[in-house]
């Protein structure tokens, strides 16, 4: 029977350090620096390989971090059974435990070892392409958020005050801004701003339009439709859903993708007594902003009321997933109501309330457990 030698890998842009760990001899070994290239793995493993002097089995692992996906493809492409562990589920250091490198790569041999942590799950191809065009997009609308926090401050700092109604940001607002008069300078650094302004703004409408056909792909058309049955869920927030959660059915319970997605409370208890913490955040923190936001939908509006865009999202659905959708809206709402109006709880409190009992309702459907 061949040995396993755990290689853990702690991986940076600039180097990698690699040591080595077997449960026999209960001891890291072969601790080194090497450059940042997947070949060189290659050699250290052989290296390894022929100094134990007996076939051998290697497992490798590396937190998640800058690296993404490319060298867990390099190694397995290769051969190498390789693992990406996610750093939330991993043993923390403590209070002023000495952290390097090295110590690092011992840690994650011993995760590997003794299976202390949770494996980051490997989407496919199309799923990480789309991935990452819809976070471009969002960065994209981060940018255009700043643009307009430095138009406002720069207005409010010289006292250019809009009077023309409550709504920033519309045609009547631009032309308000273009209108002011001000040095030639201050004119320019002004018109600058909006030029960026704008810039983003066609950006955004082309990137939507483009996440809009990506979304009617064969691979996600379904998905996406019966998504966004939900209050709160359009094209974008779905197809992110679908392409970053990958297949739900890993997933045993509803729970576990709320814990997923870091909404579930923590816990901090000792004896008899209970303490429950704020939600932990541990886990996939884009989907996590993306249904806070989408549960912020469900403070509006009356219980059991259906807009005529949601009518229109949900045609084309069958009747037991609109009649499931509809189920989760009325509760979701009801819930939110509840916890706001009735127990007096804070809107943020109830909001991430909402979030974590969406996530459960998106598990349902896209598992068919919709009875």
């Amino acid at each position: 029977m061949k040995s396993i030698v755990y290689v853990g890998m702690d991986v940076h842009s600039s180097n990698y350090t690699l040591s080595c760990y077997m449960v026999e001899n209960d001891r890291c070994f072969a601790t080194v620096q090497i450059e940042p290239d997947y070949m060189e793995i290659l050699k250290y493993l052989a290296k390894v390989q022929e100094n134990i002097g007996e076939p051998c089995e290697f497992r490798c692992g590396y937190e998640a971090g800058c690296l993404g996906y490319s060298l867990y493809h390099q190694l397995t492409d290769h051969g190498v059974d390789c693992t990406i562990l996610a750093p939330t589920t991993m043993p923390i250091y403590k209070k002023n435990e000495i952290k390097t490198d090295k110590r690092d790569a011992m840690k994650i041999a011993r995760c590997l070892a003794f299976n202390t942590y949770r494996a980051v799950y490997i989407p496919t191809k199309e799923d990480s392409n789309t991935k990452e065009y819809i976070r471009m997009r969002d960065a994209h609308k981060r940018a255009l958020k700043t643009v307009k926090q430095q138009i406002t401050a720069f207005c409010l700092r010289y006292d250019f005050r809009y009077t023309g109604g409550k709504t920033y940001w519309t045609l009547k607002h631009i032309a308000w801004l273009r209108s002011l008069e001000m040095d030639a300078l201050m004119r320019e650094i002004l018109d600058e701003y909006i030029q960026t302004y704008q810039s983003l703004m066609n950006k955004l409408e082309r990137f939507d339009r483009r996440i809009e056909e990506l979304a009617g792909g064969t691979s996600y058309a379904d998905k996406v439709k019966k998504l966004s049955s939900l209050i709160g869920i359009r094209t974008h927030t779905a197809l992110a859903l679908v392409v970053e959660s990958g297949d739900f059915a890993r997933f045993a319970k509803a729970n576990q993708y709320a814990a997923f997605l870091g909404l579930v409370p923590g816990e901090k208890s000792s004896g008899e007594k209970q303490n429950r913490t704020s939600i932990t955040k541990a886990g996939n923190s884009h989907l996590r902003r993306l249904l806070t936001e989408a549960a912020q939908c469900y403070g509006r509006g009356r219980i059991g009321y259906k807009s005529k865009a949601l009518k229109a999202r949900q045609y084309g659905n069958t009747t037991e997933t609109i009649g499931y959708a509809d189920k989760a809206n009325e509760r979701l709402r009801r819930k939110y109501y509840h916890m706001v109006l009735k127990n007096n709880k804070k809107h943020n409190v109830a909001v991430t309330a909402v979030a974590r009992e969406l996530a459960c309702f998106i598990w349902g459907m896209m598992t068919e457990h919709i009875a």
